[in-house]
């Protein structure tokens, strides 16, 4: 039988979802009074020491649009409200349609092009083909030099990570890494980590699909490499799961002021995570995003009250 939490249901997108609370009582306020004050969490890349919040933003899907000022605008402003409230790491990709290129424009647009921690990929296959596409995350973001380039869903992954070594050895890229979406790829995934001197891995791990929790997580704990985490919301189905639910007062315990702060503190609060790209095109949802990064988060207790809370709206 097909595990629960992989068996698709129907979607509901985070709009949907918020104008379903609002009409239930739930309560949610977003906007501009919906960040909480103080900074951002930071965790430490263990490689470096460097630190970056644990907050970052994606751009698969919510960036891949034309140049219609009245489609860029609204990304335009998350991306600045983005830094503005304390995040620094933004993920894209050369296979997410126009979301590299215009990430990289609405940064030069915005004069913070050397302010962002920018988390690209190779995602291709062969070796000539991978070195076009890092040049050309180069000409995208303006740069002489890319914070993380990531082998894509581990597409020809032997070939790009001799790359990326020789590329980080030269300077010219700071950090690498893997990456993929499925559960079904961790037991490959786990290889890699094992055998290459990676900085990163990025992985999707939520409250709804947490295999990561039994190997993957620990081992980059062990191996000292940086947990990048996607698919944080599983594209809106974690929402389903709580529509017309209301918030338990409890929550207010670690500072969740919302369902989305709920999932982004369940996994922000594992201590072998050390960012989550949440993507979106709306400045009040990125300001919800954001506020998940400050505040108090559960321990370990409070961890397993969240997934109890989780289980029986889902049981």
């Amino acid at each position: 039988m097909t595990p629960k939490y992989l068996r698709e249901g129907p979607k509901i997108t985070r709009s949907a979802f918020l104008r379903l609370a609002a009409a239930a009582g739930a309560g949610l306020a977003l906007g501009e009074s919906a960040h909480a004050a103080g900074p951002q969490h930071m965790r430490t890349i263990p490689k470096s020491g460097e630190k970056i919040p644990v907050v970052g933003l994606g751009t698969a899907h919510t960036f891949n649009v034309g140049r219609d000022p009245a489609m860029v605008r609204p990304r335009k402003e998350v991306v600045r409200l983005f830094l503005r409230e304390g995040g620094k790491v933004i993920d894209t990709s050369p296979s997410y349609g126009a979301s590299e290129a215009l990430t990289g424009d609405i940064l030069a647009g915005l004069g913070s092009g050397d302010r962002a921690f920018i988390a690209t990929k190779i995602s291709t296959w062969g070796r000539e083909n991978g070195v076009a596409q890092l040049n050309e995350s180069m000409r995208r973001f303006r740069r002489k030099t890319i914070e993380l380039e990531q082998v894509h869903n581990l597409k020809d992954t032997d070939v790009h990570l001799k790359t990326l070594r020789k590329w980080r050895d030269a300077g010219w890229v700071r950090y690498i890494g893997i990456t993929h979406f499925r559960p079904s790829a961790y037991e490959d995934i786990e290889a890699v980590v094992k055998k290459e001197p990676l900085d990163f891995l990025q992985l999707r791990y939520n409250i709804r699909v947490r295999d990561a929790e039994e190997r993957l997580l620990p081992l980059c704990a062990d191996k000292g490499v940086a947990v990048m985490v996607n698919l944080p919301y599983e594209r809106g189905r974690l929402f389903r799961a709580v529509k017309r639910k209301s918030k338990p007062g409890w929550l207010a315990e670690f500072g969740a002021e919302s369902w989305g702060q709920f999932f982004l503190k369940y996994i922000v609060s594992h201590p072998a995570v050390t960012v989550i790209i949440p993507a979106t095109r709306k400045p009040r949802h990125l300001l919800d995003n954001m506020g998940a990064g400050r505040g108090l988060l559960p321990d370990a207790a409070g961890r397993r009250k969240m997934l109890k809370l989780w289980e029986r709206f889902t049981a």
